[in-house]
């Protein structure tokens, strides 16, 4: 079976020598050493001056859209995961979609413009695929308009982009380091910030708002995380620039085979050291899609629709017209990329797709 991601693992022993140390200190979550360790190392590592990491990215989100008091409409995506949506709605904010670029599959600035209202307070624009947004735009119409902006960056995890890195754009930038992707700590997430104030009340509200065993900073939530998942992130870091290449190559050539064949690939803006988190493509038209998909199925071979279907239609979100994103989730396909995907294993999907093409 070649399902669409597996999880890097680094070497057992490594990953139980922090373990062996956890255990001796029987000290297991509320910002342990190796809480306080991969935070900095992630600094370090990403060129970033504040994260905080937290149980997941979902979490992350709804921290963000907490700490920066956002209330009333958000202009968003509809071309991302379910749960950019679900933590608008979960804080109580309406989802406003605007809709995508076609060529980058990011959230379109024009179309940003024309949805804001009197009751617009924030935009939150994902980088799809680890895909750079149109950051100068977006940050000119939130100055324009006095308007937050949080990215949701769950794919965007070593990717650069002017020389910085992406997650140091926006108010706040949310990070997901779940299991299926390129660097992960098992479950997880992290909240990326360069204002110290927004970053103090984060940090609160992180642990329940605590200040101190018996005050608090204000309201709250569990959004800690574990040494254990830490230690699975300590573990994998040291690897993130193998995986990053060999996603790289792996990238390469499934261009090689399939570029050939008038299928679509995203566009990834000049000035960017891509992460190669996916390899999306996409088809002519959904019948195609779906042909494709199920014949690989056939073959013990799982692709997703990633995404599918388009946020603007979620039963509990007023309906939006977004047709770019309408047409384009339809078509596309996320083929299997990950660390231990062979060169044998990306021939035999692309020649499968190729013959599927042809009849």
């Amino acid at each position: 079976m070649i399902p669409v991601t597996k999880p890097f693992l680094p070497p057992i022993e490594e990953y139980q020598k922090y373990v062996n140390d956890i255990w001796k200190r029987n000290w297991l979550t509320n910002n342990g050493p190796c809480v306080n360790e991969l935070e900095l190392a992630l600094k370090e590592k990403l060129k970033i001056d504040h994260l905080l990491f937290v149980n997941n990215g979902t979490i992350a989100l709804q921290l963000a859209i907490k700490a920066l008091k956002l209330k009333g409409e958000i202009i968003t995506t509809p071309f991302s995961y379910v749960a950019t949506s679900s933590a608008i709605v979960w804080e109580n904010c309406k989802p406003v979609y605007a809709d995508i670029d076609p060529k980058t599959m990011n959230i379109d600035p024009i179309s940003i413009e024309n949805k804001i209202t009197k009751n617009t307070t924030a935009i939150i624009a994902t980088h799809v695929y680890g895909i750079p947004c149109d950051v100068k735009a977006i940050e000119k119409i939130a100055k324009k308009y006095k308007l937050k902006v949080i990215y949701d960056a769950a794919h965007a995890f070593g990717t650069i982009y002017n020389g910085k890195s992406l997650l140091s754009y926006g108010d706040i930038s949310t990070l997901s380091t779940h299991a299926t992707k390129l660097f992960h700590t098992i479950e997880g997430g992290a909240i990326v910030t360069k204002q110290a104030k927004v970053l103090k009340t984060l940090a609160h509200m992180r642990n329940f708002g605590h200040n101190g065993s018996e005050k608090f900073y204000g309201i709250g939530i569990n959004g800690k995380n574990s040494e254990l998942h830490s230690a699975m992130g300590l573990a994998n870091l040291p690897y993130l620039d193998n995986i990053i290449l060999k996603r790289e190559k792996d990238s390469k050539r499934y261009d090689s085979w399939l570029l050939k064949k008038e299928l679509m690939r995203p566009e990834i803006p000049g000035d960017t050291i891509y992460n190669y988190s996916y390899y999306p493509i996409i088809f002519k038209n959904e019948a195609i899609c779906l042909k494709v998909k199920n014949e690989l199925e056939k073959h013990e071979i799982f692709p997703r629709r990633y995404f599918y279907p388009s946020l603007s239609t979620l039963p509990y979100v007023e309906k939006s017209e977004t047709p770019v994103c309408d047409n384009i989730c339809t078509r596309i396909l996320c083929l299997p990329l990950y660390y231990n995907l062979t060169a044998s294993e990306i021939d035999l999907i692309c020649r499968l797709i190729i013959r599927t093409l042809k009849y």
